[in-house]
């Protein structure tokens, strides 16, 4: 299993990996969510660029990148844009997504960058090969709002993800029940035993689902996603107690 390691981290290595999001609309709100994040127990932040009120002006973006990569020194910065379409704040067009993402990688303030695995493979080879171009690692992504795919579903997902390149492929789907979480639970560990090669990030949202973001280490799921001030998806913990869950965990596996 290779890892991943970015700044002072090893993803895939030790316990999961816990990386808020940053979802202030404005750039005050983003940057006291930036300063806050300096005090909690998180290893990754993510800015959901989507909840930016000047999300598609990209000299604004890039200004806000700049502020965030010196206000969260080496913490390491994920930026995503999650799109309507899997459950974010704005829609976009393709063509304008691929763009802001590769020149976000590009300016040197990001260390990861979020991609959409299913808006069309063509542009998803383009953002990765810009990112890496750039040294920016890539998470590719793909959420399901509405339901839990079964399990051989899931696994064929990840897998494509992983084919396509992304460095850590992620999957976030919506339980009806708590036998959906365990289709996601035993999706999770199938896939790291028999086919992952790199780390892997999977998430059963809702209250119903929360046992998946604490139980990564024992199935193979990489990193976990809590809330530092406001939640960017259902069922996310705050980082604390999310933190004390996963330790707790850790001493009895």
């Amino acid at each position: 299993m290779n890892t991943v390691k970015i700044r002072n981290i090893e993803i895939g290595s030790g316990l999961p990996k816990i990386c808020a999001p940053i979802v202030g609309t404005t750039k005050d709100d983003i940057m006291a969510e930036a300063e806050n994040i300096g005090r909690l127990p998180v290893d990754i932040a993510e800015w959901r660029v989507d909840w930016f009120e000047h999300a598609c002006d990209f000299s604004k973006v890039e200004d806000v990148l700049k502020d965030l990569r010196t206000a969260l020194g080496e913490t390491p910065l994920l930026m995503t844009f999650r799109t309507s379409n899997e459950g974010g704040e704005k829609s976009i067009k393709y063509d304008d997504y691929a763009e802001l993402v590769i020149r976000a990688a590009e300016t040197g303030y990001v260390d990861m960058v979020d991609v959409e695995v299913f808006i069309g493979t063509d542009i998803v080879k383009e953002i990765i090969a810009g990112a890496h171009n750039a040294g920016v690692k890539v998470i590719g992504s793909n959420h399901n709002f509405n339901k839990t795919p079964d399990k051989d579903e899931i696994v064929e997902r990840l897998r494509n993800m992983q084919e396509l390149g992304v460095d850590i492929p992620k999957i976030a789907v919506m339980p009806k029940d708590m036998k959906d979480v365990i289709t996601l639970l035993a999706a999770t560990e199938e896939m790291h035993r028999e086919f992952a090669d790199r780390p892997i990030v999977t998430i059963s949202m809702s209250e119903t689902g929360v046992l998946s973001r604490i139980y990564g280490e024992a199935l193979g799921s990489a990193v976990t996603f809590g809330a530092a001030k406001n939640v960017s998806a259902p069922g996310q913990m705050e980082v604390n107690d999310l933190s004390t869950a996963i330790k707790l965990l850790h001493e009895y596996l």
